[in-house]
């Protein structure tokens, strides 16, 4: 297995963005079931027990907590709802596949996670009868091998997530992050994602990327007259991408109705997701008028 997996990149194996994922898969998980076996024994018994090589390596380590991050660390995977059509938009095509800056909204996010380093693959997911994803895949062959289209999305972004997250079962283990982004928000960047799962590698619940609330809110009614200002203090916009560990997230996505984002979900069962700075530029386009503060900002990046 080891000589096979090596083929992949090395011992221990990665998945290798330009081969089989069935292939990468079966890799991970044998050097998983290998790394718990050498840290169970180290636990148990001592380094001692363990082939020199290893034994040198846990030792230099300080806990078993750092030893099990060490050899088996979580891996992190996109998850892209695109299923929307957008209507407040106004487009006569589905939002996502706007044209911004010279290319479709959705593919300036793809490119975005094919760019970082820490993203192991991206998933998106979109309708059955979607007729354009696969003209955007075709005239995009550097994301081959590194995205992977699910054509299986939901009437609302909770149905899309949910069923993206079950195909996600055949790859990611309980414990990696999933990373789940709106096709919606081109103005991501790299080094926000990098943000992101550094401020929550440790992390035992997640969090979001999410922006301080700066201007004053005021609460309307029915007649669009002021009911009340709402004081800010302590309020945040949230944004994506929104990091969970899949088998928490699932859990969560599986036990509320409807909701409208994966914090959401996830506070529904008690807990509370960390805030992590974002950025304005990573705002979600709505409106007609998003688009060309949009497309200012990613012709920026050129």
């Amino acid at each position: 297995m080891q000589d096979f997996c090596a083929k992949l990149g090395g011992w221990p194996p990665r998945a290798n963005r330009s081969d089989s994922w069935t292939i990468a898969r079966i890799c991970n998980d044998a050097w998983r079931e290998k790394t718990s076996f050498y840290v169970s024994l180290l636990v148990g018994y001592g380094t001692k027990h363990l082939p020199d090589a290893h034994a040198r390596k846990l030792s230099s380590m300080n806990s078993s907590s750092s030893i099990a991050s060490g050899f088996a660390a979580s891996r992190h995977f996109a998850l892209i709802p695109a299923a929307g059509v957008g209507a407040r938009l106004g487009s006569s095509s589905p939002k996502q596949y706007v044209m911004i800056a010279g290319k479709p909204m959705l593919l300036h996010v793809l490119d975005t996670f094919a760019a970082s380093s820490v993203i192991e693959h991206t998933f998106v997911v979109v309708s059955a009868e979607d007729k354009h994803i696969r003209d955007v895949m075709a005239g995009a062959p550097h994301l081959e091998g590194r995205v992977t289209v699910i054509f299986n999305g939901g009437a609302t972004r909770h149905a899309s997530v949910l069923k993206g997250m079950r195909v996600l079962s055949d790859y990611a283990g309980p414990d990696d992050w999933i990373l789940v982004h709106d096709a919606a928000r081109p103005g991501l960047t790299t080094a926000l994602i990098e943000n992101l799962t550094e401020a929550l590698r440790d992390d035992s619940v997640g969090g979001l990327l999410a922006l301080p609330v700066i201007d004053t809110l005021k609460r309307g009614g029915n007649d669009k007259r002021v009911q009340a200002t709402v004081p800010r203090s302590g309020l945040w916009a949230a944004q994506t991408p929104q990091m969970f560990r899949y088998g928490l997230l699932r859990r969560a996505l599986e036990t509320v109705d409807d909701v409208t984002d994966e914090s959401s979900a996830i506070e529904a069962l008690g807990l509370q997701p960390k805030l992590v700075e974002g950025s304005s530029r990573n705002f979600k386009v709505t409106l007609p008028q998003d688009v060309a503060l949009a497309e200012m900002y990613l012709r920026e990046d050129t």
